[in-house]
């Protein structure tokens, strides 16, 4: 057993290949600056950022439909703070209520059931946009909203899956060498959901917590991975994460929810890489199915690039420049999960 001592040496002393590590979820990006990660690594290690802002991938076509929601007569819209500054082809939600759009923060989705009921004149629509850590939360929603009969609350999802999206990257970027697997999402899913990428693409996936020492450990098991030329699914986040993931909530969200292809903003469309509503459930949904379109990047933005790892926040030309959290460009900046966000506050 290694001394967190020890690991550090060891790390900040490789002299090996060079070793890209992704790291896919945005909380461990803002943990690796916060406690200085990268300060404790040799040159030869490079962490660079992945997919996992939820926020992030989420389509213009999907906020245009937000959008056109909110303004129509005796409809609201409910939403994360952060999904306000997202912009779609023409407004973002911020722009759409400050035009007479009906736009509400809220802090949880189940709080959405008591404004249904309270007020049923109104349509009110649910942006449900997220990974796997949330959608369980949207399956209670269908839940309630069933059990209590709810007739004016509706879903409009951008649920994405995070194998697919690795399976893509593993496919399509050259020079990722390993994964550091996220722990939330990892926890619902389990760890096994990576042995297949492992097995057919040969590299280490490490699922690893939050704090310094659980992502410093993950990374020194990674570069002993590589080392020894071996590559292994190793679950560092005993207390929280399973082999088989919670069961309970992967069979709520399958009642209600079935796989399907989706665009992700800044890759294109991924097979199979999203969750939309079961045909049985489809009249609470507010048009999620059948809205997938290609669209480009705003000219200069290189949040594509950031997204699959090929560059650093650092290194689009818009980055501090024209781009900031109060007047983004792309939607990596947007999100307090986006990896251009995370880069802004901290450097």
């Amino acid at each position: 057993m290694k001394t967190l001592e020890q690991v550090k040496d060891e790390l900040k002393n490789y002299d090996g290949k060079p070793i890209k590590i992704m790291e896919v979820c945005g909380t461990h990006t803002g943990s690796i600056f916060k406690n200085g990660i990268r300060s404790l690594l040799s040159p030869k290690i490079q962490l660079i950022s992945g997919p996992g802002c939820p926020v992030c991938v989420t389509s213009s076509s999907y906020i245009d439909r937000l959008v056109e929601l909110s303004r129509l007569e005796k409809h609201c819209v409910l939403t994360f703070g952060d999904m306000m500054k997202v912009k779609g082809s023409e407004y973002s939600l911020t722009e759409a209520k400050a035009i007479g759009g009906n736009v509400q923060i809220l802090y949880s989705p189940l709080l959405a059931i008591q404004k249904a009921m309270d007020d049923q004149d109104t349509q009110y629509i649910f942006a449900a946009v997220g990974f796997e850590t949330t959608t369980p939360i949207y399956a209670l929603m269908m839940d309630e909203i069933l059990n209590k009969n709810i007739n004016n609350l509706k879903l409009l999802t951008s649920l994405k899956t995070i194998v697919p999206a690795l399976t893509f990257i593993c496919e399509n970027e050259e020079g990722i060498d390993a994964f550091l697997s996220p722990g939330h999402v990892s926890a619902v899913i389990g760890s096994n959901a990576y042995q297949t990428l492992r097995e057919q693409y040969k590299k280490p996936f490490v699922i690893a917590g939050f704090e310094g020492e659980h992502i410093l450990a993950a990374v020194y098991e990674i570069v002993s991975q590589i080392k020894s030329g071996d590559c292994q699914v190793k679950n560092m986040y005993p207390s929280v994460v399973t082999e088989d993931g919670n069961y309970k909530a992967q069979k709520l969200v399958d009642q209600y929810f079935e796989s399907t292809d989706d665009y992700w903003r800044g890759i294109g469309v991924i097979e199979g890489s999203a969750l939309s509503l079961r045909e049985q459930y489809r009249d609470y949904d507010a048009g999620s199915v059948g809205r997938i379109q290609e669209e480009k990047q705003p000219i200069g933005c290189r949040c594509t690039d950031v997204i699959l790892g090929r560059i650093q926040p650092i290194e689009c030309p818009l980055f501090k420049k024209v781009c900031s959290p109060l007047s983004a460009v792309g939607s990596c900046m947007v999100s307090s999960e986006g990896a251009c966000g995370i880069w802004y506050k901290n450097i």
